[in-house]
């Protein structure tokens, strides 16, 4: 079975579906089965992994509200697999509050594909509301990105009040898989004392790994492709490329 991992912080503009997209094609690299689960009804992660957002179908809007097959929603792409978003989500959160077992809809699709896979990566959208609160209850952990500048902690709180009252009522298995310093710059004192002030909040739960602000993550999504494949050998991609090495030791260091 697929560890599940939710990639969740409810401010935008973070790293969310950078990490996400980066992430699963970094993983997949290291030879492991990756699934990205777009859960953002921007799609930004579908288009990302160069999917196109508004031809792919059935997508995941249509395995949770028109009970499509999930298997047959997974487009296959050179960097990981894709369970693809479009805009149609953005109204799932309405139409999902009359169905029965509203909050385990997208754990119900999950809980189909994530025997063939060893992880999934859900891209959440910038928001605590139901569609979050599914990416939450389908997980076993979550991963948050926090970027380095001021009020990077603002909102954390509003999401770990949330994630308590998942772990309560709905997921009480729900842990934190760790957090992610994004947008890092060594150069300044702010990213410094951001990354400080991370740590103390979340001691051990910090990953080593920081990502940097670099130009090439953010050109990459307008060519389709993930970073490591765009410009392997830029400070991103090595960036995300340890993450995922360092995420595979922690993961067997458990096991051991």
């Amino acid at each position: 079975m697929a560890r599940i991992i939710s990639i969740v912080n409810q401010k935008g503009g973070v790293g969310k579906t950078t990490t996400t997209v980066n992430l699963t094609a970094a993983l997949a690299a290291q030879g492991k089965r990756v699934l990205l689960c777009d859960f953002d009804p921007q799609a930004n992660a579908t288009s990302g992994m160069g999917v196109d957002k508004n031809t792919a179908s059935p997508n995941v809007y249509d395995v949770l509200i028109a009970g499509a097959d999930p298997l047959k929603a997974v487009v296959p792409t050179p960097y990981g697999d894709v369970l693809p978003s479009n805009k149609a989500l953005a109204g799932a959160g309405v139409e999902m509050i009359a169905l029965p077992q509203r909050e385990y809809l997208l754990k119900q699709a999950l809980d189909v594909l994530s025997p063939a896979y060893d992880y999934i990566l859900i891209d959440c959208p910038p928001s605590l509301e139901l569609l979050t609160i599914n990416a939450l209850c389908a997980a076993g952990t979550l991963l948050v990105p926090v970027q380095c500048e001021y009020y990077a902690l603002e909102g954390l709180s509003d999401l770990l009040t949330t994630v308590r009252l998942i772990k309560r009522g709905l997921n009480p298995a729900l842990g934190l898989e760790g957090v992610l310093l994004t947008m890092f710059d060594s150069r300044t004192n702010l990213s410094l004392q951001v990354a400080e002030e991370v740590k103390r909040h979340f001691p051990g739960q910090v990953y080593a790994t920081v990502i940097p602000r670099n130009v090439r993550l953010s050109e990459a999504p307008s060519h389709g492709k993930p970073v490591t494949a765009y410009d392997p050998f830029s400070r991103g991609a090595e960036a995300y490329g340890a993450l995922a090495e360092e995420m595979i030791a922690i993961h067997n260091s458990d096991h051991g």
